[in-house]
């Protein structure tokens, strides 16, 4: 179902949840900052699918969806897609442990999130969500010409 409100009000939150990750990069908090990278890029990506009319699975990794429907994002090139892909399942598979971390084995957050990933996330995000962005003010700019 397509629903510009809701796309603009996703791509908002995003954009939010990109201006903390920086903040909490910056305090070295390493596992939220990647937490929030996550968010933000699943919530820009729904926020793209939701504008172009594609109804997506209620999980946190939709990046798969869009490598199903690429004439839907003309500005994007497969290697675009990819990268997308990618970054959203990347996040994903990291979005319990920067939260969690590994509860059995008694290891902390902050033991499996390190400065690495939270800048690999930091960057991706950053990358994912301005693609995003960029995607959804080109779809809106030609609606409202017509």
């Amino acid at each position: 179902m397509r629903s510009l409100k809701i796309a603009k009000s996703y791509l908002y939150q995003a954009l939010e949840r990109f201006e903390d990750t920086k903040r909490a990069f910056s305090r070295g908090n390493y596992p939220y900052a990647t937490r929030l990278a996550q968010e933000g890029v699943e919530l820009s990506l729904k926020a793209v699918l939701r504008i172009v009319g594609i109804e997506y699975p209620k999980v946190h990794d939709v990046g798969r969806v869009l490598k199903r429907f690429p004439e839907r994002f003309p500005g994007w090139t497969s290697d675009d897609l990819h990268f997308i892909e990618e970054t959203s399942r990347i996040l994903a598979s990291l979005r319990a442990l920067s939260m969690y971390g590994g509860e059995t084995e008694e290891i902390a957050p902050d033991e499996i999130i390190g400065k690495n990933e939270g800048e690999m996330a930091l960057k991706r995000a950053e990358k994912t969500i301005e693609m995003c962005k960029e995607m959804i003010e080109s779809i809106l700019a030609k609606e409202s010409t017509q």
